[in-house]
């Protein structure tokens, strides 16, 4: 049902119909009659664009071909955020590599400012190589982060047991390119080598079909008009969670292919690990 509703989505456009450079724009490449954008990084700065409106609940994606060749110290994002020091946000980080090493994909999930809840995983195929799809789906129930269709995690909301839950923000759609040599590779040990730069990540077909924030920018009607029950197609009830099929696809990457989760790091969190790991 959901992959019907990716390919179907009613709200995909060129990137200047969606987006808009937030940072950098000299490092942004716009081709919208070849539905390309480019995102480059080189000593003096990375970039990004964000979604021209902010949206509660629904469904965003864009597929991606990342920095080929050593990428080590970069970050390539996709992500969804709201604003503020107490913002929301929902990750997809790309973390670059040396040469012939597997990317990593960290995904994290920040509710009213706190973050801290990393996995990372490889991929099953070389995201440098070709376009691939990653998607963001968000309703009342749960967060899943999709590969191609595929959820490599599911971020259910706990709410009846006091665990906080990403709700009332709307977020904006972001993407961006940039340096994080203090920690993306290895920990820090590989730092970026310009002699590479620019580094550069392509991306297309960009699909939003989710509830916008109205043109008043009213929070209260927002977030009234969008959590109505019943009223957009995220909100029946075979979106409340995952179907048997998708259950299995989930399994099978996280066995395969999950290779930090924070729910497993007592060391980390040597006291206790978050509520929503044990609950």
């Amino acid at each position: 049902m959901l992959d019907k509703k990716m390919e179907h989505a009613i709200c995909g456009g060129t990137f200047s119909d969606l987006f808009q450079p937030y940072w950098a724009p000299q490092n942004v490449a716009v081709d919208d009659d070849a539905d390309q954008t480019k995102l480059s990084l080189d000593a003096s700065s990375g970039c990004g664009f964000e979604s021209k409106k902010k949206y509660l609940f629904g469904l965003a994606s864009m597929q991606i071909k990342l920095v080929e060749g050593d990428s080590a110290g970069t970050v390539t994002a996709f992500y969804m955020s709201s604003d503020g020091p107490n913002h929301d946000e929902l990750d997809f980080e790309f973390l670059g590599n040396v040469s012939g090493e597997p990317y990593l994909v960290q995904t994290n999930v920040y509710v009213n400012g706190t973050g801290n809840r990393e996995q990372r995983h490889t991929l099953w195929f070389d995201p440098t190589q070709d376009f691939h799809t990653y998607s963001l789906f968000w309703n009342r129930r749960c967060v899943l982060f999709l590969v191609d269709g595929i959820p490599i995690r599911a971020f259910v909301s706990k709410e009846v047991s006091g665990i906080p839950y990403p709700r009332s923000q709307p977020m904006g759609v972001r993407a961006s390119v940039w340096n994080a040599d203090d920690w993306a590779t290895q920990g820090g040990r590989v730092k970026t080598d310009w002699s590479h730069a620019p580094f550069v990540s392509t991306f297309r077909s960009f699909q939003i079909d989710a509830c916008d924030l109205l043109e008043d920018g009213s929070g209260t009607e927002v977030v009234t008009r969008c959590t109505e029950s019943g009223q957009f197609w995220w909100d029946k009830p075979e979106f409340d969670g995952l179907d048997r099929h998708r259950n299995r696809q989930l399994r099978r990457v996280q066995r395969k292919h999950l290779v930090y989760d924070y729910c497993r790091d007592k060391l980390r969190f040597s006291d206790q690990l978050p509520r929503e790991c044990v609950a």
